[in-house]
């Protein structure tokens, strides 16, 4: 758990979920969170996470890895 003194949090003039949403952005575009990480700390549901980071002009993240995963994926639902 990660405490911020109030004192920092009002001298941002955001509310706590403002920066807390701040901060799940941020993380993901530095790529050190994932998306879902990153939607789950900012206490949203998978696509208003998505618009946000779509309104902000935040690329998506998508990795060779993920790429390969995505495919072996619809390889094994092709054989299923």
């Amino acid at each position: 758990m990660l405490i911020i003194e109030d004192e920092i949090v009002r001298s941002t003039q955001f509310t706590e979920e403002e920066l807390r949403l701040e901060i799940a952005v941020a993380l993901y575009e530095k790529s050190i969170l994932s998306f879902g990480r990153a939607r789950k700390l900012a206490g949203m549901g998978y696509f208003e996470f998505e618009k946000l980071l779509f309104d902000r002009n935040v690329p998506g993240l998508f990795t060779s890895e993920d790429l390969e995963a995505d495919i072996a994926t619809i390889e094994k639902l092709r054989k299923s």
